[in-house]
């Protein structure tokens, strides 16, 4: 019969059409490599015996080398760290193209647990890896895991779910960022009292969260005369975030200082600016940006805990391909370092 499929002709794509599973799952299986269940590596196994396939050098080889699609879920919206990191993906076309990679972005609304689950669960089949700027919720948690289930390889960029079976987290050690907020804030504001203001995108970010716990850390052990106000939650928006501040402001004549834990900067600065307190209290933040370079310039920011971006989109690729081809991930070359910027020591 035409539809027969003989020993010879045989290919991987061939068996992972049979066995109803991607090409990187059958890679998987092939290579005894973790993250594919029990019942689909005995669905890829009886497939290969049922039309007696041979894998060999060659064909192993011609697996590695075949070209990839890997997915960035990205926010949407104008974060201007997010579009450092989607603008170095761009760069890295040269580089991509001679690996046989393909990278594309999505933008989905990551504050929103059910539209960033439905982004992932969109993408399961059609990717051989993901890197996602994750919410921690139960939702997004199944979703990274049911995609990893299916044999894509999944890494958290930015905000981790470690309790997720994601492969890898490409991003900052962020309660050491948010404990070096702290210290920022507390030795800049000296002796005097009052109390300090926390800005974030969302506490359901880990990232965000992380970086609260480090900086509460901090506060409560080495500055007790300084009282921390409750988080404001400004979806990393710069509208949100000039509102919420705006209004904490004008409650509290006595705040002494400032973190920003997210994006948002322009609306955190404007509200400090309309209050007329844009220099009067201590302002840290996060990413080196044309905005945040030209607050630190100004006097109006003190601080910005740093990151490189293209480091993270080169390291976030890096793995996704190590972990396609059943490679070693360097984790001390993908390890993201933080760096403390003020306006004397701009890059």
């Amino acid at each position: 019969m035409a539809d027969t499929l003989t020993a010879t002709a045989l290919t991987l794509k061939d068996i992972a059409r049979e066995a109803g599973v991607s090409l990187a799952t059958v890679d998987r299986v092939l290579h005894n490599r973790p993250g594919v269940r029990p019942d689909t590596v005995r669905r890829v196994k009886a497939a290969i015996e049922r039309n007696a396939f041979q894998p060999h050098v060659a064909a192993a080889e011609l697996a590695r080398s075949r070209a990839r699609r890997f997915a960035f879920v990205m926010p949407a919206g104008p974060n201007p760290f997010m579009q450092q990191i989607e603008a170095y993906l761009g760069e890295m076309s040269a580089w991509l193209s001679a690996r046989r990679l393909g990278v594309e972005v999505v933008a989905t609304d990551v504050f929103d647990p059910s539209a960033l689950a439905a982004s992932l669960e969109a993408l399961s089949g059609d990717y051989d890896g993901v890197a996602v700027v994750a919410l921690d919720h139960p939702g997004v948690r199944a979703a990274i895991n049911d995609l990893v289930d299916a044999g894509t390889s999944v890494v958290t960029l930015v905000s981790d779910v470690p309790s997720s079976r994601r492969h890898h987290y490409v991003g900052i050690d962020n309660i050491a960022a948010g404990r070096t907020a702290g210290a920022l804030v507390g030795r800049l504001v000296g002796q005097r009292p009052g109390k300090v203001a926390i800005v974030a995108g969302s506490q359901g970010l880990r990232d965000h969260s992380e970086r609260i716990f480090g900086f509460n850390q901090v506060m409560a052990s080495e500055f007790p005369d300084l009282s921390v106000l409750p988080v404001l939650e400004g979806r990393d928006e710069d509208g949100r975030s000039e509102q919420v501040l705006a209004r904490l402001l004008g409650r509290h004549a006595d705040i002494v200082g400032l973190y920003n834990a997210g994006a948002g900067t322009q609306g955190v600065a404007k509200a400090l600016s309309d209050a007329g307190r844009g220099k009067q209290m201590v302002f840290v933040g996060h990413d080196v940006t044309a905005l945040t370079r030209r607050l630190l310039l100004q006097g109006v920011m003190d601080a910005a805990i740093s990151q490189n971006p293209g480091h993270e989109a080169r390291a976030a690729v890096r793995v996704l391909l190590a972990l396609a081809r059943g490679e070693p991930i360097l984790r001390e070359q993908e390890k993201i370092r933080i760096d403390i910027v003020m306006r004397d020591n701009l890059p």
